[in-house]
């Protein structure tokens, strides 16, 4: 299954980082954060990726374009101009990297990989947040629900979208985050029909976690996979440091694939 990460956005919240590159190449632990995701992904046997780009698209071009090599032993042969690779530790991944505008939003982002996705489910995730959600039971959660979408739920301190959920997972509503809610929240980890697609309008001023989830949610399209494990999204300088000191630690719950 094509996995989808957003990660095209200005991560003007960590503006320290973001200003020199794009907020999914931050590192955490020597790697871009982006690249924890895709192995969380990649554990459960997921290789396939669609990565959204927008602000300073080219460095995330840069870094897959020339990882095999930065990531192999080579012997350089001046005098012919031969190249000879001896040992190579990359990922089998197949990476489409897609240019979806600078100031797109991220349904937007989402519409204009259409013809990169198909007519098949798909996975949809955040280019800055790690977890250690199984994504076995994810994908089995949202076949057996039989819905369009299936959004994965995290409890931490109330800062994103919020959802309300009934007694059968189904999502009776989904709005932006306020200041008193509390409880289950958006979490990203999405599983999607291609139908999803229909539900975005204004091409790339929408923005998914408002009207495409809300009448998801409201059409009881919506299921919520709950997931009361490890999660952490970086917003901030702050939360760098934090799952800096996890890994460095030997702490990171999500780092799954060891």
């Amino acid at each position: 299954m094509k996995v989808v990460l957003f990660a095209g956005g200005r991560g003007t919240r960590i503006s320290e980082e973001s200003s020199l590159r794009p907020k999914p190449m931050i590192e955490i632990g020597g790697k871009p954060i982006l690249w924890h995701i895709m192995k969380l992904y990649a554990a459960f046997g997921h290789t396939e990726f669609i990565i959204c780009l927008g602000y300073k698209g080219w460095v995330i071009k840069e870094y897959f374009i020339n990882y095999f090599m930065h990531n192999a032993d080579v012997t350089v042969n001046l005098g012919d101009n031969s190249l000879q690779v001896h040992q190579n530790n990359a990922e089998p991944f197949k990476i489409s990297l897609i240019d979806t505008g600078l100031d797109t939003m991220t349904a937007g982002r989402l519409k204009r990989v259409l013809p990169y996705v198909g007519n098949e489910t798909f996975m949809l995730t955040y280019g800055d947040g790690v977890s250690n959600v199984n994504i076995t039971e994810l994908v089995k959660f949202h076949q057996n629900n039989k819905k369009l979408c299936t959004v994965t739920s995290v409890q931490p301190s109330g800062r994103f979208g919020v959802l309300q959920i009934n007694n059968e997972s189904l999502v009776e509503s989904f709005h932006e985050k306020r200041s008193e809610d509390i409880g289950w929240i958006n979490g990203g980890f999405f599983v999607c029909q291609p139908d999803v697609f229909d539900y975005i309008k204004d091409g790339d001023k929408t923005i998914w976690e408002r009207n495409p989830l809300e009448t998801l949610a409201e059409e009881k399209q919506l299921v919520s996979f709950k997931h009361p494990g490890f999660w952490r999204p970086m917003d901030s300088l702050k939360d760098k440091m934090d799952l800096n000191e996890l890994w460095n630690s030997g702490k990171a719950d999500w780092e799954i694939w060891k």
